[in-house]
């Protein structure tokens, strides 16, 4: 018996439609806990057996919405086994990103740092 070949980016391939199926999956759950959510990337482990999900939120609070999210996993993981054509569906772990929340707070540390030079330059021009 001849073992199958790894296909090449399988891994990515995988993890993209996951990233997919399960955005639309989170939109159709109930819980109010649950925000608008957006999928920022999915790590797959390399057997499968674990998804690292990342999230980000416009609406709504963090903390609960990451509990609710993984409350639900095994209801959003058996949604995948329904769309998924694969022999191992993950399980799924869910986590806050913080990159969008921390990118706001840099541009408005920035902000402020150019209006208190503006205003620094105009006092000693004045």
């Amino acid at each position: 018996m001849r073992h199958k070949r790894a296909i090449p980016n399988r891994s990515f391939r995988v993890a993209d439609q996951i990233q997919r199926d399960l955005a639309e999956l989170i939109r159709e759950l109930k819980d109010p806990r649950i925000g608008m959510v957006t999928l920022s990337a999915v790590q797959v482990s390399p057997d499968y057996a674990h998804a690292q999900i990342h999230f980000s939120v416009l609406v709504g609070e963090p903390p609960e919405c990451e509990a609710a999210l993984n409350e639900a996993a095994g209801f959003l993981r058996n949604g995948l086994f329904k769309r998924l054509a694969i022999h191992t569906v993950p399980t799924l772990h869910f986590h806050f990103d913080r990159t969008t929340e921390r990118a706001a707070e840099l541009n408005a540390l920035i902000l402020r740092a150019n209006q208190q030079r503006a205003a620094d330059s105009a006092d000693s021009e004045g």
